[in-house]
């Protein structure tokens, strides 16, 4: 398990599956997650949109007088939507690149200044997505493919800083939740779709988002010390093909 004690970690898009997963492996290693997303309430500390400036204005001014700094962030906020290019409209474009990619941007604009205090860790929630191409994932392509490269630009800046700033994405496959379960009733055949998605995966099955969790705590840890600017694939063998 990744050492993460007493690191203060911002989460995004912590009410999902992995977002929550993200906040619980931050706890199990040490550190106090700071759950956010549009509600507050229960376990969730702060309603941010991620896609609102003013949102990371008021949460970022509010950690930093309750803790004076910000050890992590991250960016798990994120939605799909389905359709080519052909068939999307510009009103859905725009609302996927707003969260998973202006989203992202935002809260490594806003995080930086408090990172930058004692040096710190970004970990961005791309995809596979991010990586290869898929005919009806226009907008999601690009939104991921976009916050891969966002990815390294904030890495190379926040290694020139002392102490420096590391930031990294993620790319998982198919993981269990509400995602893959819209991306199934989008489907043709739901039932169908349910069944060939572990059948594209090489290790037979979809990724479970306590496994995605612990390579973000890991990336967050003092141990990834010299990792920055990577694309880690974490999708059971799909983009090894």
């Amino acid at each position: 398990m990744a050492t993460l004690t007493s690191k203060i970690v911002l989460v995004t898009g912590a009410a999902g599956a992995i977002g929550s997963a993200v906040c619980a492996a931050v706890t199990r290693g040490g550190g106090t997650a700071i759950a956010t997303d549009l509600k507050a309430g229960g376990a969730i500390a702060y309603a941010l949109d991620v896609t609102a400036e003013k949102d990371w204005s008021r949460v970022m001014a509010d950690i930093e007088r309750a803790h004076g700094r910000l050890d992590g962030l991250v960016n798990a906020a994120g939605i799909v939507a389905l359709g080519t290019v052909e068939q999307l409209d510009f009103a859905t474009w725009r609302r996927v690149l707003s969260i998973n990619l202006d989203g992202a941007f935002l809260g490594c604009k806003y995080a930086m200044p408090l990172l930058r205090k004692q040096g710190g860790a970004i970990v961005n929630l791309s995809s596979v997505s991010g990586l290869v191409g898929g005919h009806n994932l226009a907008a999601y392509n690009a939104s991921k493919g976009g916050l891969s490269l966002l990815s390294k630009s904030v890495a190379l800046h926040g290694a020139r800083l002392k102490p420096p700033v590391r930031c990294n994405a993620i790319c998982p496959a198919f993981v269990e939740g509400p995602m893959i379960e819209q991306i199934a009733q989008s489907a043709r055949n739901p039932d169908l779709a349910r069944e060939k998605m572990p059948q594209e995966i090489p290790l037979g099955r979809v990724a479970k988002p306590g496994e995605i969790a612990a390579l973000c705590a890991y990336l967050l840890s003092d141990e990834a010390a010299f990792i920055t600017g990577a694309d880690v694939p974490i999708d059971g063998g799909l983009t090894a093909r």
